[in-house]
């Protein structure tokens, strides 16, 4: 018996072009996207602020990551140089925010304008190189970034570092002394809303985009990019796009940094630390799931929390506490590294598409479910 003699409608057989662009194109997404609020917004009043300190951590990173997930997995630029845009946004919040003492409606906007001009201007190269050798003019960014952090006192502060301690108010309202209807929150509780929702705002404006005709076109430049050109896509429009909007999404998640520990120097965004946080970034999307924004979320999740749990239990870890001539084996900085160059192996052995995928399939799985295999 056919759909149509049971009481069907023919336009139900249709697949139509502008409800696959829809955000919210099933109850069930509805439903999800509903439980995720909610959590997000009782989640501060049941754990510790010890754990929010972490998410709050996480949820920087996760801007950070959505930002490369666009340039690497939507476009196909592979860059090392992610650190030096975080620290563009970072010193871009103790120029304006501290030095000038402007509010956060200013300075958040100013530090994703910087971040999309010098990402403008760094662009170009990506369209003579690609692959390796792109990926070494980026990490060149990272030497010549600490160069310029390191000397160019008036806004940085040298070598000493500079304070980025700023209010993040918004309006009336300082998420960091939140009160509301006579309720106090503390300084984490009212962070983690603030940066959680721009993870929010972040990830839907990038979806968006990627699901439009831009979009579509960054990612014809991924796959066959000679062949994009050909059928009219601008390789110098995409390609310098894409850069100018990781980097901004990067110099977002900077300025937060800037705001959560309070202070920076030059060693953190150049250099060596410097390329310790960019593959940091490299893992996030690996792990989490190249060419998906969910995915930077949850690479972001993994990633960040690493440290502090690292912390928390290295007196546990044999490797830590094993020690050749009163020395540790491994050091916490040690192997936080060893441990993040393991977790990128084993992804790209065993799972290439990272937890993006896991979860699809798990979701399939049950959707078809009792048909599942």
């Amino acid at each position: 018996m056919s759909l149509l003699t049971r009481g069907g409608r023919a336009s139900d057989l249709i697949v139509r072009y502008e409800d696959e662009l829809k955000l919210f194109r099933t109850w069930q997404q509805k439903l999800g996207y509903f439980l995720l609020f909610v959590v997000w917004l009782i989640t501060p009043l049941m754990i510790s602020d010890k754990w929010l300190n972490i998410l709050t951590y996480c949820g920087m990173f996760a801007i950070g990551a959505i930002g490369l997930n666009i340039l690497t997995g939507f476009t196909g630029q592979v860059s090392l140089g992610h650190a030096f845009f975080i620290g563009c946004g970072a010193y871009t919040v103790a120029y304006f925010g501290v030095k000038h003492e402007l509010t956060m409606t200013t300075w958040l906007p100013l530090a994703a304008i910087v971040g999309a001009v010098v990402g403008a201007i760094v662009g170009p190269f990506a369209l003579r190189l690609r692959g390796q050798y792109l990926a070494i003019i980026t990490l060149g960014l990272l030497f010549i970034g600490e160069h310029i952090f390191d000397n160019w006192r008036s806004v940085t502060g040298g070598g000493f570092g500079t304070s980025t301690a700023v209010p993040l108010d918004l309006g009336p309202i300082d998420f960091t002394k939140l009160s509301v209807f006579g309720t106090d929150y503390t300084r984490w509780q009212g962070m983690f809303w603030f940066y959680w929702a721009l993870v929010a705002l972040g990830a839907l404006l990038a979806k968006n985009l990627l699901r439009s005709r831009p979009g579509r076109a960054l990612q014809a430049v991924r796959d066959r990019d000679l062949a994009a050109e050909v059928i009219g896509v601008s390789q110098f429009r995409y390609k310098v796009g894409a850069f100018a909007l990781s980097s901004a999404y990067a110099a977002v998640a900077g300025a937060l940094y800037g705001a959560f520990i309070q202070y920076v120097d030059p060693e953190q965004f150049g250099g060596v630390r410097g390329l310790f946080l960019s593959i940091q970034f490299i893992a996030m999307i690996i792990l989490g799931g190249v060419g998906t924004v969910f995915g930077g979320v949850l690479g972001a999740l993994v990633i960040g929390s690493i440290p502090f749990l690292i912390k928390d239990y290295a007196t546990s870890i044999p490797l830590v506490t094993w020690e050749i001539g009163n020395k540790p084996i491994l050091d916490v900085p040690l192997l936080e590294q060893v441990l993040y160059g393991l977790l990128i192996i084993a992804f790209l052995l065993l799972e290439p598409r990272g937890l993006a995928a896991v979860w699809l399939r798990l979701k399939a799985y049950f959707k078809t479910w009792p048909f599942s295999y």
